[in-house]
């Protein structure tokens, strides 16, 4: 997990009250809130179970204060928030915890839910973590682009997303690196784990292309179609995502036709195979590959590098932090314009 070094004012928890009720003082039955003295300077852990926590923070100090939060691998649960000096905020957020805590053929990582503060002043004054009762799960099938990644300067989009929803909806990320439609499907670690946990209403969102680079068009599509099926099977609802371009220009300032917009050594058009079967299986679709075609090339050769890892390894299909964002920020909204979410439930901004 990502650590921050810069400390939260010890003065401000050690003046802080703490709200969690002591185990012996909890008379109604119910696992009491975990709080604040499980939480250090840079970072809180709580022994938990894998399950769906609620996470309620409130946030300020003394001085003026800039917090964020991140946990488990990396994953980005609250954005930055400013909070004028003396003055506290409260912020709420829905958290997955599971084994292996990142991309699901990775390290298990560390047992219960680990967070981190970060921000250019961070200062938490209290925290409460309690079992979600009604949280909606937004699970993500796809490939490096959108997995949980395990270190910098990497990021996929699923990685931000949890970011921008608030308290009841949570993202479990079950992408996985290198992992195409054949592979999802085969791998016990994979789609055979997913597809148990999906609950009526949950959301699926399934990107994979990156990696079919040999799959043939039938095989494609009938494996898209199966993870369409397998999602409604459980009650839960599928929804189509197109993947995110790769950063190949032509020299007239736009995308390659083939390399960048997913296009296969055998004319696959991933693109729009996945639009078709979203068609005809009536299937929400989010067009990320037109998003992101538009975004990278109305920045350009030069402007786009900073979305892509290019300045750090020359690398024009991963994202860094800061493209994964972005790129998060257009699920959201694709999420919200399409009623697959209520508008209420997301950040915006």
């Amino acid at each position: 997990m990502r650590r921050f070094t810069r400390a939260v004012p010890a003065a401000l928890i050690l003046a802080t009250a703490l709200t969690a009720t002591p185990a012996a003082q909890a008379h109604d039955g119910r696992r009491p809130a975990l709080g604040i003295d499980h939480c250090t300077a840079t970072a809180c852990h709580f022994d938990v179970p894998p399950g769906t926590y609620d996470v309620k923070v409130l946030l300020g100090g003394e001085a003026a204060s800039s917090t964020a939060i991140s946990g488990e691998t990396r994953r980005s649960l609250l954005p930055e928030t400013a909070v004028p000096a003396g003055e506290r905020v409260a912020r709420s957020f829905t958290v997955n915890v599971r084994t292996p805590e990142g991309e699901p053929t990775g390290a298990e990582g560390t047992p219960g839910l680990d967070l981190a503060l970060g921000g250019s002043a961070p200062a938490l004054a209290d925290i409460r973590v309690t079992p979600a009762r009604h949280a909606r799960q937004i699970f993500l099938v796809g490939d490096s682009t959108v997995c949980d990644q395990p270190g910098d300067p990497y990021s996929g989009w699923g990685q931000q997303l949890p970011q921008y929803l608030r308290k009841g909806v949570s993202v479990a990320n079950y992408a996985d690196s290198g992992e195409s439609t054949v592979t999802y499907l085969g791998n016990p670690q994979l789609w055979a784990t997913v597809q148990p946990q999906i609950r009526r209403g949950d959301l699926v969102l399934i990107q994979l292309a990156h990696n079919d680079k040999t799959t043939d068009e039938a095989t494609y599509r009938a494996n898209l179609e199966t993870l369409v099926a397998g999602v409604r099977a459980k009650g839960g609802e599928p929804v189509l995502v197109t993947p995110i371009v790769r950063r190949w220009f032509n020299a007239d300032g736009t995308l390659n036709n083939g390399t960048a917009l997913l296009v296969n050594g055998l004319g696959v058009d991933h693109p729009a195979v996945i639009r078709s079967v979203a068609a005809d299986r009536d299937v929400p679709l989010i067009d990320l590959t037109a998003r992101t075609k538009a975004l990278v090339e109305s920045l350009g050769v030069e402007g786009s590098k900073a979305l892509y890892l290019y300045n750090e390894k020359r690398d024009n299909t991963h994202t860094s932090v800061h493209g994964a964002t972005v790129y998060a920020g257009l699920v959201r909204d694709e999420l919200v314009a399409r009623h697959l979410v209520p508008q209420g439930t997301v950040r915006v901004g």
